[in-house]
């Protein structure tokens, strides 16, 4: 897809809810007001960072998909972002990430202590707009979202610097980590129309493999992006020590001098090797076989809102497919 191509589908998803997105970002401001003035100047700084909005996205689609008219998609999308938001936070701290979105990351700035406590705040703040919804199964699907998320995370850290994490760990880390928020958020756009529970599932079935596929690509990108593009530093996951599957499937599939060098960077989180690492990866078709990974998730994403009735928001699903495989960013 060219340049062109892209800024046309991504314009043509923003333009098919415009106006949600607009009621979204309004409950956003409202939401994130504290008495407390670094809580305000933190959250508004990671917010206002903007990114993809991917998240919430999903829950307004999902929902004109299946013709909601009301509010509550407004509150949800909100109540996701800030879910994600408060993720990010915390990563950040935990990777001693110093970049993102291109810009500086809170934690770098504000201090890794204060990062750490608006991210809570944010969780809890999700919590308290979820009660009011006064709906038994939302609060389920996203406290289970986030419990997961947590479990995620810790599952990671125990894969990071560790050379022997094969394909199906890692995956368990994407399925937590990144697919489980994206599952939540189309069920949640199918819950609220008072969709089946067929549909229900079709819908997290969904989110879940269009997340794997955002994440993939984030991989791939890691190695083969441009950190003005990607808006983080190129090479983050070497030096952090995260076996993501183009180093897995170099291990597995390399030269043993290739696999003695991933394996040495893995463990010490040595990215001065980063260009060996680089050309290896693309040589030995490890960066091709991971997005044809992201490709097969992406398929499996647009097969499951196959049988939804034609409609503007049904290609824009259709469309979000197609784009978390073919992006630069």
């Amino acid at each position: 897809m060219s340049a062109a191509n892209k800024t046309a589908t991504q314009n043509t998803i923003a333009l098919s809810i415009a106006a949600d997105m607009e009621a979204v970002n309004t409950v956003i401001r409202q939401k994130l007001h504290s008495e407390v003035s670094l809580v305000n100047q933190i959250a508004e700084y990671i917010i206002s960072a903007g990114g993809k909005r991917i998240r919430p996205v999903l829950v307004l689609l999902v929902a004109n998909a299946y013709s909601y008219r009301g509010t509550a998609h407004h509150e949800l999308a909100a109540v996701v972002e800030f879910i994600h938001t408060a993720t990010l936070l915390h990563d950040d701290v935990v990777d001693e990430s110093s970049m993102r979105r291109g810009r500086q990351t809170a934690n770098a700035l504000f201090g890794n202590a204060a990062s750490v406590l608006v991210g809570d705040f944010l969780y809890s703040r999700s919590f308290q707009m979820m009660v009011t919804l006064d709906n038994m199964r939302v609060m389920q699907i996203l406290s289970d979202a986030t419990n997961v998320i947590a479990e995620g995370e810790v599952l990671q850290l125990l894969n990071m610097h560790d050379p022997d994490v094969n394909q199906e760990r890692y995956l368990q880390v994407i399925r937590s980590k990144t697919a489980k928020l994206f599952e939540a958020a189309a069920q949640l756009g199918a819950l609220i129309s008072g969709a089946s529970d067929a549909d229900i599932d079709a819908a997290g079935e969904y989110g879940r493999s269009l997340g794997t596929a955002f994440q993939l690509i984030d991989d791939v990108l890691d190695y083969a992006g441009d950190a003005a593009e990607i808006g983080k530093n190129v090479g983050d996951d070497l030096r952090e020590g995260k076996p993501t599957l183009p180093l897995i499937y170099l291990m597995e599939n390399g030269t043993p001098e290739q696999r003695e060098l991933v394996r040495s960077c893995i463990e010490k989180g040595d990215e001065q090797h980063f260009d060996a690492i680089l050309a290896a990866v693309t040589s030995s078709g490890a960066l091709d076989y991971t997005r044809r990974a992201a490709e097969a998730a992406a398929r499996r994403a647009a097969e499951a809102v196959a049988g939804l009735p034609e409609s503007q928001y049904k290609q824009a699903l259709l469309q979000l497919c197609v784009f978390a495989v073919d992006r630069n960013h």
